[in-house]
């Protein structure tokens, strides 16, 4: 019988709490290992054209590399993923203020998000797919959010070669929240060189350009006619390198695309990698996704199998609601009130060509 879950040691907090890796495994080879310190996916084989197994995701062969800082490697981010300007936001007529760890913004949670604390975990099972469930109780004011915030994320590896991540938070006091993983992925397989001729479809319409800080402006642009115009498949190094201002600020990519109104799952991207056969789908019940072609990696990281992970190495496809929500009354509201219940699920499916 198929061992669908396994669970090991990872390493040790300097408190002294072990920190686990989890190895999901499904019917036709496919594994993807989690590890509770930051919800990370840490590793995710995944067959080619010719069923060659290779692992997809940026990350660290161990848990040393994860401790030390690194740029959100396979994350589970919130409170708040991305950017929220100057840091603060108002609620209910009350100004909370947040850590700054991006210029004058707070980005990804603040200085100790969810991609640094320790999640409790366990084994999760639906039906024939194994899983693991993380739970983490944000206490009221953590990184200056209110509210005691109860979350359970679990990441599920199915037979059809998917793996879903659903999301799930309440709490004691009317709060924000926007929450997603923080994957990097190279098709070809991790550490293999950049990622400029894979082929990107994003479902969405419109875009939200962003000022000098990448805070977006409050405008949703058309994608039509610009670089950002992913409706069909096009390579990503077509335009990445256009005399394009919005290219200029994010030194590439790094825009959140609009998907469509509503909150019922739908394709939000496919990505697909000519010299693997490697197709990637991303189905989302989120309005947003940010898409980042990796324009920081610098060659400073050095990950799994001991890759150098240089310029435009990878790429992220972040569901999310839109940056810098909770200060902008025009874009999907971010807040979540007492006595409501937060749920999302995001799919990555994985196929061959």
């Amino acid at each position: 019988m198929l061992d669908r879950v396994s669970r090991k040691n990872f390493g040790t907090l300097p408190t002294g709490d072990p920190v686990d890796l989890f190895t999901l495994r499904n019917a036709n080879g496919m594994e993807a290992t989690i590890t509770n310190f930051g919800g990370r996916l840490v590793s995710l084989h995944v067959p080619d054209r010719q069923g060659k197994f290779e692992d997809v995701v940026l990350g660290f062969d161990t848990f040393d590399g994860y401790w030390k800082k690194n740029p959100y490697l396979g994350a589970l981010v919130g409170r708040y993923a991305n950017r929220i300007a100057n840091a603060e936001f108002k609620l209910n007529g009350v100004t909370y203020r947040l850590a700054r760890n991006n210029g004058e913004n707070s980005l990804h949670g603040g200085l100790r998000g969810f991609d640094r604390v320790l999640w409790k975990a366990k084994e999760a099972a639906s039906g024939e797919s194994g899983g693991v469930e993380l739970s983490y109780l944000s206490k009221d004011g953590e990184e200056g959010y209110p509210g005691n915030l109860s979350v359970i994320v679990t990441y599920t590896l199915t037979d059809a070669n998917e793996l879903r991540i659903g999301y799930g938070a309440m709490t004691d006091k009317d709060t924000v929240l926007n929450l997603t993983n923080h994957s990097y992925f190279d098709l070809t397989g991790q550490g293999g060189g950049n990622i400029l001729d894979h082929e990107v479809t994003i479902f969405a319409e419109r875009f939200t350009p962003v000022n000098e800080h990448l805070i977006p402006t409050g405008e949703l642009k058309g994608v039509a006619g610009t670089p950002f115009d992913f409706r069909k498949p096009t390579r990503i190094a077509t335009h990445i390198g256009d005399e394009d201002e919005q290219l200029r600020l994010g030194d590439g990519y790094d825009h959140n695309f609009a998907l469509r109104d509503g909150h019922d799952l739908a394709p939000a991207a496919r990505v697909s990698d000519p010299k693997s056969g490697r197709i990637l789908e991303v189905l989302t019940t989120e309005p947003g996704v940010q898409f980042y072609t990796g324009n920081h990696l610098d060659g400073t990281v050095t990950g799994k199998n001991r890759k150098v992970y240089g310029y435009r190495a990878a790429f992220c496809l972040e569901t999310q609601h839109f940056p810098d929500s909770p200060n902008q009354p025009k874009f999907p509201r971010t807040d979540l009130k007492l006595g409501e219940r937060f749920q999302s699920t995001t799919i990555f499916k994985f196929s061959g060509e």
